[in-house]
């Protein structure tokens, strides 16, 4: 049965395929080539991909990077579409979906919005909850980066706290568009912040995410 990070791995695949690999994304200083790299180096690479959370590694993902970065793009792409090898956590059907939905999501997300003329993706509702529920079990780890207290709020009512802490902004959008600003692409969000403008300026200049 596919889930929903399979289903958005295809779709990001595409997305990359067809953007080209030059092409920018809202990643800073990174093109498409550069997230398809590291894309693939995140699952293939588990040595290496631990520099995402600890420093001290940092300098190995950067030249494991650069050496995915030389390989051919459409290689890339296709090392991604066909997921992780067995050994992986990833290939866990479980672990891929709790921690590769949102991720997948917010990356397609990255090459998406980084074109001019871009368009709301529609999102099926059942796709929205799906967001919200690993939006919820995540808010804190992700947002705590925040200067200001954050809440992330549904247009439904439904709240999650991101960060404590005052003064509080509210962040109300659907949860695609809290994901994207949740993950620190706060000026491509399209979302509603409700609180003091000094506040709402700290937490749109701040680095949110992992």
């Amino acid at each position: 049965m596919s889930t929903h990070a399979r289903r958005e791995r295809l779709l990001l695949a595409d997305l990359l395929e067809t953007a080209g690999s030059d092409a920018p994304t809202l990643c800073e200083g990174w093109t498409t080539h550069d997230l398809a790299a590291h894309l693939v180096v995140r699952e293939r690479r588990a040595d290496a991909a631990a520099g995402l959370l600890l420093k001290p590694l940092a300098g190995r993902l950067d030249r494991v990077q650069a050496e995915f970065a030389a390989k051919p793009y459409g290689e890339l792409i296709q090392l991604f579409r066909e997921g992780p090898p067995r050994m992986s956590p990833f290939a866990v059907k479980q672990v891929d979906e709790a921690a590769n939905t949102v991720e997948f999501y917010v990356h397609a997300e990255d090459v998406r919005r980084a074109q001019p003329d871009w368009q709301p993706r529609e999102i099926d509702p059942v796709f929205a909850d799906a967001l919200w529920s690993r939006i919820e079990r995540i808010a804190k780890a992700v947002g705590r980066k925040s200067p200001v207290g954050l809440v992330l709020r549904r247009p439904d009512g439904r709240t999650v706290v991101a960060h404590r802490g005052t003064p509080v902004v509210t962040a109300t959008a659907e949860p695609g568009e809290l994901a994207v600003f949740l993950f620190g692409r706060q000026d491509a969000a399209r979302v509603e912040l409700e609180g003091d403008k000094e506040a709402v300026a700290k937490l749109l200049a701040a680095k949110l995410g992992i």
